[in-house]
């Protein structure tokens, strides 16, 4: 890794991790793209630039959860699903699904489907959620385990399946990401061992500055167009992606 790729990744991370199109399929392939070494250094590096733009949130959200308690109640009994299976499951996820095919897949398909549940879900009326609600929103979260999928993308539509308006059910995906992204990354980092030369400790800071940075204007842009077809846009625009990578750094 040097600068410049760290800047690209924070970037990367910054501009992805919460719009419906998978920040951690983005970084596979950014890195594999790169030609970045996937070692444990690099797995460090993702997590703190993950922190970054989790830092962002809660920057822009800290005034909410300190107002409003049963919020922050509400996102612990959807964070359940996760916890429970994201133990069980994270070593085989990490060993078996990590790979630019998978990730190349799951952009695809997830682009279709958000094609179609963009449409779909524009016909449900708004209604008030439960805590079981909140707890089937964590659950649909879990099919991000799949790298490519995307964390916002599944519980965004399934909070908007479950009868969540447009704006409440992108505010919970958002405030979801802390403890889901945290918790990820605690557990990962303790699993990590690499000692680090001084280089490498400005590429974290540089890394995750800039994930900050371009978090925080990622969350606001998203937020000012909630209310055109966004994910229409987000469809099309993995369905690209995914056909791109392939043809460029795959099919070789």
């Amino acid at each position: 890794m040097n600068y410049i790729t760290s800047l690209i990744l924070g970037i990367v991370e910054g501009l992805t991790e919460f719009l419906p199109v998978s920040s951690t399929g983005h970084l596979i392939l950014a890195s594999n793209a790169l030609g970045v070494p996937n070692d444990d250094f690099l797995k460090v590096f993702e997590i703190v630039i993950q922190t970054g733009a989790i830092l962002a949130v809660i920057y822009i959200y800290w005034k909410d959860l300190l107002k409003d308690h049963a919020y922050i109640l509400k996102i612990g009994v959807a964070f359940i699903p996760t916890a429970i299976l994201g133990l069980l499951l994270h070593g085989i996820v990490k060993k078996y699904l990590f790979t630019p095919v998978v990730v190349c897949s799951s952009l695809f398909i997830g682009g279709i489907v958000l094609l179609f549940l963009e449409n779909l879900t524009a016909k449900i009326q708004p209604k008030k959620l439960t805590f079981f609600h909140y707890f089937l929103i964590g659950t649909g979260q879990c099919l991000a385990f799949i790298p490519g999928v995307s964390r916002s993308a599944s519980s965004i539509l399934a909070a908007r399946l479950l009868g969540a308006s447009r704006e409440e059910a992108v505010k919970f995906s958002f405030l979801l990401a802390i403890p889901t992204i945290l918790s990820a990354s605690a557990y990962s980092l303790l699993k990590v061992k690499t000692q680090m030369v001084q280089a490498e400790y400005i590429y974290l800071l540089l890394g995750l500055l800039t994930s900050f940075v371009f978090g925080f204007l990622s969350v606001k842009f998203f937020l000012r167009i909630l209310n055109h077809k966004t994910f229409i846009v987000c469809g099309i625009y993995r369905m690209i992606m995914a056909v791109v990578y392939y043809l460029v750094f795959i099919n070789v």
